[in-house]
Order: C-alpha cells, then structure tokens, then sequence
C-alpha cells in the first residue's frame, strides 16, 4: 500500500482538497487538550504509541505511491510529540517525503518543528500552528501541556525567516474560554507582524465522551457548554454550535483578519463563502498540483 488518503466524512463540510496524512504517533497527543476531538477515534486515546514500523518502512510506502499529492503530518495525535526529540519518527518521515517530491503540510503545536527546517526547506512546504490564545493562563488550562502561545509565535517566526509559508489556526475556538475578541485580534496582529499569510479558524465541535472528559477536569466549563451548545446540531459524529452563533463568530474574525491583510478560511464550519483560500494551506504548494488539478 501507498500513502493513505485523507479521510474526508460526507457531510462533514470539509472543503480540502485530495492530500495524503499520516500519523508518526497514535495514542492520545501528549499535549493532553481538554478539546481535543482525537478520543472519537480509537487509535488515538491510551499512552502515545511511537509507530516505529512507520518510519522503518517509509520509504517503501513512499515508491508505492505515483501522485504527488501533498501529505499531511497530522489530524489527530501531533507529529512533534515530545517523544520525537528521541525517536524522530516525524523526521524520517518528512525526509523520505522531501526527497521524493512530496509537499508538506505540518500542523503542530510544537516549537521542535524548527529542528526540521532542514528538511522542510528542500520540498514545498506549509507549516500550521495552533495558536488557540495569546494568554498563558488560558493555554495552561486549555493545552495544560503544550508549549506556551509565546514560544509557538518564536518558532513561526524562525520558520517564517527561511521563507516557508505559515498559517495560524485560532482552532477551536471555545465560547465564553478563549473567545475574546481582543485575545483573538492580538493573535492576529501578531500573526501580521511576523509574516504569517493565513488565519485557518474554527469553532469547537463535540464528540461522545468529550463533555465526560472536560466535566472531570473543570465540572463549571462542562455546564457552560452544555447550556451554550443546547441548541447546536449533530453534523457526521460532531455536535456544531448553532448555525447563527458560529456564523456570527466566524463572520467578526474574518472582519478582523482581513483588517491586517491575512488570508482567512473556516474549517468544516458549512460556510465556504467565508474562505478567501484554502484552510489546510494546499494554496501555497499548488504549482506542484496544477497538473493534477488542472490548473
């Protein structure tokens, strides 16, 4: 077998273009956040599980596969987990890839990404940080083990100084958590001022078993969200804010990002008339599509 293809759910609004994914890592991310919606999947709660097969049998997953498509590392458990400063899985992987042609699409978390500039300078790359709030004392509580907001931005900007293109995604956004506007716009004007290109945001979806979770860490965040998403919608296995609330969100930070002359997209938010590009950042390794795409 070749490279896996991105799974998308009908009906989930996603709006990505064919890519490829793979996850160095299962298990659930060691950045241990209250939102994430990886613990729907099996493969991805319990300890993390460095995958070592993967990285000894990249690089014959890699002459399997004839397209090249762009590949993204990852959608659920982060690729620069910190278990990868010793097993460099991620490394491995991103190496073969580079050297066979293939885009990169990161998204990340963690500042070790920059230990791969190398690699990521010799094949299109994009690189998406996740940067949910630009205060440490939300952060703590929301990704209580991931590298704070500011080191996030430090590790953009490195990347951004070898002329990689960068997002930031502001995802999820958490009504009544992380929803400040003027929280949101320092993330945005920041995001300006070091040369990130794009804004990717979306609103918190809930899956089965998250509430449980958030309630056994902080039981008052659980019952504001069960009043605030009471009159939300079950959409492929995730339940949405309401259509009007979420919307009107979505609409104020686009107003905002589009003030400090960013790209901004929404990510299976069931809105795509919002999106002045592509979410994932396929946008700024299209030339090495534009066969496959007809481009």
């Amino acid at each position: 077998m070749g490279l896996p293809l991105f799974n998308v759910v009908k009906g989930s609004f996603c709006t990505c273009l064919p890519k490829y994914n793979i996850n160095p890592y299962l298990g659930r991310c060691a950045h241990n956040c209250i939102y994430c919606y990886a613990i729907k999947f099996p493969r991805f709660v319990g300890p993390t599980i460095p995958r070592f097969s993967l990285k000894e049998n990249i690089l014959k997953i890699v002459k399997r596969t004839k397209v090249r498509l762009p590949v993204m590392l990852s959608d659920s458990t982060d690729p620069y987990q910190p278990l990868e400063r010793n097993y460099e899985i991620t490394r491995r992987c991103i190496e073969v890839l580079a050297e066979h042609g293939f885009p990169l699409l990161i998204v990340t978390k963690s500042d070790l990404v920059v230990r791969d500039i190398d690699i990521l300078r010799k094949t299109p790359t994009v690189v998406s940080m996740t940067i949910t709030t630009s205060r440490n004392d939300i952060a703590s509580i929301i990704e209580p083990n991931a590298p704070d907001p500011s080191t996030r931005f430090h590790a953009l900007k490195r990347i951004i100084d070898e002329n990689i293109p960068t997002i930031v995604r502001i995802d999820p956004i958490i009504p009544s958590v992380n929803s400040d506007f003027k929280d949101l716009e320092r993330i945005i004007s920041r995001s300006s001022e070091i040369g990130v290109k794009q804004i990717t945001a979306s609103t918190m979806k809930i899956v089965k078993g998250l509430i449980q979770t958030i309630s056994s860490i902080n039981p008052s965040l659980s019952k504001r969200l069960v009043d605030l998403y009471r009159d939300g919608e079950w959409i492929g296995g995730y339940k949405y804010l309401s259509r009007d609330l979420r919307r009107g969100v979505l609409m104020r930070l686009k107003a905002i990002v589009e003030n400090y002359g960013l790209e901004f997209a929404v990510c299976r938010e069931g809105f795509p008339e919002l999106n002045t590009t592509i979410c994932d950042g396929t946008a700024y390794c299209r030339k090495t599509l534009s066969d496959f795409l007809g481009a």
